[in-house]
């Protein structure tokens, strides 16, 4: 068995979306498949591996946010059975409603980040939910309910000889190879601390060799990464949590989270083309419209609607 990253090249930007190919004993899966607007740059990934898109005929999305699965619709109709959370699969057969969710927030910018967004169709869906097993090309994955960054995310536990690894999706944040910074991508409408946290704990206690990232590529110090990760993720809230109880309402807090995090990339000497590769992967105005929604739905600032 080999596992190839490869690069999707998002917003010509490199480091900041994978999809992972997996060559099995009997075949090929493909892990994340990235938007529509990165589709040749997988089929070119494809192509410098010696594979046309033909030869993928099992794809596996952690979740189906737009960065992961938005070209997943293309692929089952190419004929590609697409394995995805139960809650998520409705809509990769229908949409409709994922398009609109996205064109509130990116408006003209939809076609040029995303590009198409294609129904599926139903018979090349598979709803997975927790625990179930995927047994393909000689490959076992098992799926592990991983909610918390969102209700429809999973992590995908394979063996590989003897260790174990587990692409993990956006459960592990955004970490950008040859940096030693980890991120914390936590949009709307779904982030929730307590249950983030302890999906963590339930991957940390699995015994695994090494973890693959979406974004980006593979983490072998992984209990560290997570480590890391989890303090950010309170420090993150409590950052926000604190300025909402003053009184600060988002176009107030936005510049000084932005500020927060380039303190916390500089402090690391991290280039200035890195923090552009990063704002790239995850922009903070989502994480901050998330982290604000939550602390909303606990009587903190203005009553969501």
């Amino acid at each position: 068995m080999k596992i190839y990253t490869i690069d999707l090249h998002y917003q010509n930007r490199p480091n900041t979306i994978a999809a992972y190919l997996v060559e099995g004993p009997d075949g090929l899966v493909l892990v994340e498949c990235g938007p529509g607007s990165t589709l040749p740059n997988l089929i070119a990934g494809l192509a410098e591996h010696g594979y046309r898109p033909q030869d993928i005929r099992h794809l596996l999305v952690t979740h189906i946010h737009l960065d992961h699965a938005g070209a997943a619709g293309w692929w089952a109709q190419q004929g590609t059975q697409v394995y995805v959370h139960r809650i998520g699969a409705p809509h990769l057969i229908d949409p409709g409603k994922l398009i609109a969710s996205a064109t509130r927030i990116y408006q003209d910018k939809m076609e040029q980040l995303w590009g198409n967004i294609l129904p599926a169709p139903a018979e090349n869906v598979t709803s997975v939910k927790d625990g179930d097993v995927i047994e393909v090309n000689g490959l076992r994955f098992t799926a592990v309910d991983t909610p918390g960054h969102a209700s429809h995310h999973h992590v995908f536990l394979l063996k590989r000889d003897e260790d174990t690894i587990a692409f993990v999706g956006d459960l592990a944040g955004v970490h950008i190879p040859g940096v030693d910074f980890v991120d914390l991508p936590a949009p709307p409408p779904e982030f929730h601390l307590e249950t983030w946290l302890a999906s963590i704990d339930r991957v940390r206690a699995m015994p695994i060799k090494a973890i693959y990232p979406t974004h980006f590529d593979r983490v072998d110090d992984w209990q560290r990464h997570f480590t890391k990760l989890s303090a950010l993720l309170n420090n993150a809230a409590d950052f926000i949590r604190v300025r909402m109880e003053a009184g600060l309402d988002r176009d107030a807090i936005l510049p000084e989270y932005l500020n927060w995090h380039l303190e916390r990339a500089r402090s690391a000497a991290m280039p200035e083309k890195i923090i552009e590769r990063y704002e790239v992967a995850n922009p903070h105005h989502m994480s901050v419209d998330g982290i604000m929604r939550y602390w909303r739905k606990k009587g903190i600032g203005s009553v969501i609607e």
